[in-house]
């Protein structure tokens, strides 16, 4: 089992910058890929970026790439998500999440089984 926190969102304005935190808990975080997602109100929850286990591959959606950079302290349990150059449209709920299997990277919410309740971004234009 793994439990995540987030922590960081707030309110911003257009060209800001936040860093987000997902404190892990559980003895396999260091084995699991971890993605954070976000969802916009009235649309689907989509990958912003993720990273596997070891942190040596990443993933980032075409609308983040250049702008956030995702990271990971296996010593401390820690995921971050630095957000730079923010607009209005990153405005969102952002999750941090933990893939169901060990050693792997998901790119579909469906390979992430385990969930934070989420940290609330919002960019004023």
């Amino acid at each position: 089992q793994v439990q995540l926190v987030e922590s960081g969102g707030g309110l911003v304005q257009a060209g800001d910058s936040l860093r987000l935190s997902c404190a892990a808990s559980g003895r396999t975080f260091s084995s699991r890929g971890m993605g954070w997602f976000r969802q916009a109100p009235g649309k689907e929850r989509e990958l912003a970026a993720a990273i596997k286990w070891s942190g040596g591959s990443t993933y980032y959606a075409d609308s983040v790439k250049g702008r956030f950079t995702i990271s990971r302290d296996n010593a401390k349990n820690t995921v971050y998500l630095q957000m730079n150059s923010l607009k209005p449209e990153d405005t969102a709920v952002y999750y941090c999440a933990a893939d169901r299997r060990l050693y792997s990277l998901g790119v579909t919410a469906g390979e992430y089984d385990y969930w934070g309740r989420g940290t609330q971004v919002t960019v004023s234009s």
